[in-house]
């Protein structure tokens, strides 16, 4: 065990020393930690960090024990490791680089006018309106609200559009034989930009084996994304709404 005191000697003298530029150095690797564990919370991606946390676990151990066989075999497993964390987590790092990097620094400083708090409003009733009907009718929509990182990767794969929300735009795409009514319909500052847009699924190891393909594109979504995500379930009607990759 002395090699855990001394790492908490060493981590007493560091604090006891650290002048403001080392605490601000603190708390932006704290901050950094946090953001990813939250990113890769109920991903595969945890499961890997778990494993990763083992083979460190077995590390210290072989380094303090002298286990020359296993502490060879460690340090090679965790050099390939590291490639290995970067290919893995693709996915949780471009989420976390786009919201760092989608601030729309206008709208940040001058502020949403009230027309655009009254056009919003206009476009959330009109979705709720549409929802309402499509879940009496037991139809399928997938309508995804963006917000600060932009959905330009999932617009692609649908077709272009610059609509006006409406209750009966929202409920004629969505209409079972309507061309687009597979896809997501993706709604970026109160238009509608895109309809029939494939969206990626989760990997929500822990999502109930009972949903289908649109919620867990929903999810999926939500998931790599700040967007807002309303499902309505063909099945059942039910209506759902998909944010940080948790269904509500």
């Amino acid at each position: 065990m002395e090699w855990v005191l001394e790492i908490l000697e060493n981590l007493r003298n560091y604090i006891q020393l650290a002048d403001l530029i080392d605490i601000v150095d603190i708390l932006i690797v704290a901050f950094i930690i946090y953001k990813l564990l939250g990113l890769i919370r109920n991903t595969t991606a945890a499961q890997v960090l778990k494993g990763i946390a083992l083979l460190l676990v077995l590390l210290g151990i072989s380094a303090m024990l002298q286990l020359k066989m296993l502490n060879f075999i460690m340090r090679n497993t965790m050099q390939v490791g590291l490639t290995a964390v970067i290919v893995l987590f693709q996915p949780e790092l471009r989420k976390m680089l786009e919201s760092a990097g989608a601030s729309r620094f206008p709208k940040l400083i001058i502020g949403k006018s009230e027309n655009d708090h009254t056009r919003m409003e206009m476009v959330i009733a009109q979705t709720v309106n549409a929802c309402s009907a499509l879940s009496q009718q037991k139809i399928g929509a997938l309508i995804v609200f963006e917000r600060k990182v932009f959905l330009n990767d999932a617009i692609k794969t649908g077709t272009p559009l610059d609509a006006q929300v409406s209750n009966m735009l929202l409920r004629n795409l969505f209409f079972p034989k309507a061309a687009l009514h597979d896809g997501a319909v993706i709604i970026r500052d109160g238009r509608i930009v895109a309809a029939g847009c494939m969206l990626p699924l989760s990997d929500n190891i822990h999502l109930s084996r009972d949903l289908g393909m649109r919620h867990r594109a929903g999810v999926g979504i939500s998931e790599q994304s700040d967007a807002v995500v309303i499902i309505v379930s063909e099945e059942t009607g039910s209506i759902s709404v998909a944010v940080d990759g948790m269904l509500k």
